[in-house]
């Protein structure tokens, strides 16, 4: 059999404003292991996605501060390249950010080029944080390397080993009931994800015309299963949306008060609590994340693992 290779398509971009590439990607690996994304040795940052007009896998590297060189291979690949500034923050303004604590202060100096990203690729954000909800990471990123490895395609293009584009739509709802059990994931969501797949075409449509993040936020929180924190993840992750408040996170009260009042909050705080810094309520949440001892000590109880494959 003949091998054709993928042809391949370039840009470098040269945006007017600070961007560290892979400070900014960083944020759309689910866990470590995640068969779409890979950070290389080399500084390169390796992804895979489904675009509208097909799979593609793409590196993004930076050498020049903040030029960014951007190569995508498959069918989706000039798609994915026309969409490299989006993808690396273009949607995203910090210039009106007022950090109103000294932490923040420093973090938002220290890392100038952080942007949120817009993949514009709803379902790709949607799935994994489906199965994230009120699980450990651990079994959540187990399940997804699972089932991605499982039914995804392999990455078009010299791809690393290993990496895989997720699978459409209709490949998620043909997924058989024994291999959503094998991976870990109990029928409360596995059924989410079927629902979020049924309705996966409006949503990528809704996303694409909207130009109020809410638009697509109503629409996702009316699927039975999904609320307003797993919105929240495709809010700074598929439409860049700074403003992405993650309620109800686990760690979000005692990480944010911990970091910014010295002690937890409660968790009917929260909202009141990130007020001030609207439209920039998820900058904040990203900057805590990526501050070193902004975590509280831990003392109190843990998520508890449950193995669904024993049931």
């Amino acid at each position: 059999m003949t091998v054709v290779a993928e042809p391949e398509i370039s840009t470098v971009w040269r945006p007017a404003y600070p961007v560290d590439a892979r400070l900014t990607l960083s944020l759309l690996g689910h866990h470590r292991g995640d068969p779409r994304h890979r950070e290389t040795p080399d500084g390169a940052v390796w992804r895979t996605s489904r675009m509208s007009s097909g799979p593609v896998s793409y590196r993004i590297t930076q050498t020049t501060w903040p030029e960014v060189t951007a190569t995508a291979w498959g069918p989706g690949a000039a798609e994915l390249i026309a969409g490299v500034p989006d993808l690396l923050g273009a949607r995203d303004d910090p210039d009106g950010f007022e950090p109103r604590h000294p932490l923040l202060e420093r973090a938002h100096a220290r890392l100038t080029g952080l942007r949120i990203p817009a993949t514009g690729r709803v379902m790709e954000a949607l799935i994994p944080a489906v199965l994230e909800q009120k699980v450990l990471g651990i079994d959540a990123a187990a399940g997804w390397r699972r089932l991605v490895g499982r039914f995804g395609e392999l990455a078009p293009g010299p791809a690393p080993t290993g990496m895989r584009v997720p699978p459409t739509a209709e490949q998620w709802l043909a997924v058989p009931s024994w291999e959503w059990h094998k991976a870990g994931v109990d029928q409360r969501h596995a059924t989410t994800v079927l629902a979020c797949a049924r309705y996966a075409a409006k949503l990528e449509r809704v996303a694409a015309e909207a130009a109020d993040p809410q638009d697509v936020y109503r629409l996702l929180t009316a699927i039975p299963g999904v609320g307003p924190w797993t919105a929240a993840q495709v809010g700074h992750r598929a439409l860049g949306d700074a403003d992405a408040l993650p309620i109800g996170d686990y760690h979000l009260a005692s990480m944010s008060g911990y970091a910014l009042t010295g002690k937890a909050l409660d968790e009917g705080e929260v909202e009141a609590f990130y007020a001030p810094w609207r439209p920039h309520r998820f900058r904040v949440v990203r900057l805590l994340e990526l501050t070193p001892g902004s975590l509280p000590p831990r003392r109190g109880p843990r998520l508890s693992r449950q193995d669904y494959r024993r049931i």
